[in-house]
């Protein structure tokens, strides 16, 4: 059987395709709830050039992706969500929500209009991986969610490289990561993963290799902060491959 990047076999690879499948999330909505003159605003923020049924304005979060609390608190209706274990992200004037964390609050400035693109952010850092198949149905998070799952992959494996001495034992947890990130990012851009493509979308991970190999001839020349080098050479690498991905998968973007 042919084998993948670094030697994965298919088989491996289809693994981690149905690994990704579960753990990108399911695209269910967003919920926007709070200030009655101010949700149908914000939603309509969100739906532009997604899906109208990705955004549900009012009703109960139970279900959602994540739910965007804008203005004063409901203090039963944040409750319920947090209860059901809905992230929720906070748009208020400065004050705080309860159930909801500072560092998920966005401000809104009295007469401006939305920070749509602090609130997106704030959805993409509270969702994470998990935000991969929603950014699918809404553009308007694709950036950000993205931006997210790039940093996120490209620090596991900075860490990951810095952290293992053995020459080459890293290599293939660090390519299982990038074709994760792989597969994510074609999720972020409404590409749906079948086992028939599979192996062509996570091709885009070889472009890693080429730089890894000539690193490891620069770690001979570096003995003392070698360690320090392969992790940089790990995030850099990640990153790298990260951005050739979104740059791929955005020409065929709906």
């Amino acid at each position: 059987m042919k084998s993948g990047p670094a030697g994965l076999a298919p088989r491996k690879l289809l693994s981690v395709l149905r690994d990704v499948r579960g753990s990108s999330g399911d695209g269910s909505p967003v919920v926007v709830a709070g200030a009655r003159e101010l949700v149908p605003l914000l939603a309509r923020e969100l739906r532009a050039g997604g899906e109208a049924s990705a955004v549900r304005e009012g009703g109960s979060a139970t279900g959602a992706s994540v739910l965007i609390w804008v203005g004063s608190a409901d203090e039963d209706a944040l409750r319920d969500a947090s209860r059901a274990g809905v992230p929720i992200v906070g748009v208020t004037e400065g004050s705080s929500l309860p159930y909801v964390l500072d560092t998920d609050l966005v401000e809104l400035a009295p007469g401006a209009g939305f920070p749509v693109d602090a609130i997106v952010e704030a959805v993409a850092r509270k969702l994470g991986e998990r935000g991969a198949r929603l950014a699918g149905r809404l553009p308007v998070l694709r950036e950000a969610i993205v931006d997210e799952l790039i940093r996120s992959a490209a620090r596991r494996n900075g860490l990951i490289g810095a952290a293992v001495f053995i020459p080459g034992v890293d290599l293939p947890v660090l390519t299982l990561n990038e074709v994760r990130l792989v597969l994510r990012i074609a999720l972020a851009y409404g590409q749906e993963l079948d086992t028939s493509r599979a192996v062509d979308i996570v091709g885009v991970v070889g472009a890693g290799f080429g730089l890894r190999a000539a690193a490891g001839e620069l770690l001979d020349l570096v003995p003392v902060a070698g360690w320090a080098l392969k992790g940089a050479i790990a995030y850099g690498g990640t990153r790298a491959i990260g951005e050739a991905a979104r740059r791929r998968f955005a020409l065929t973007a709906g």
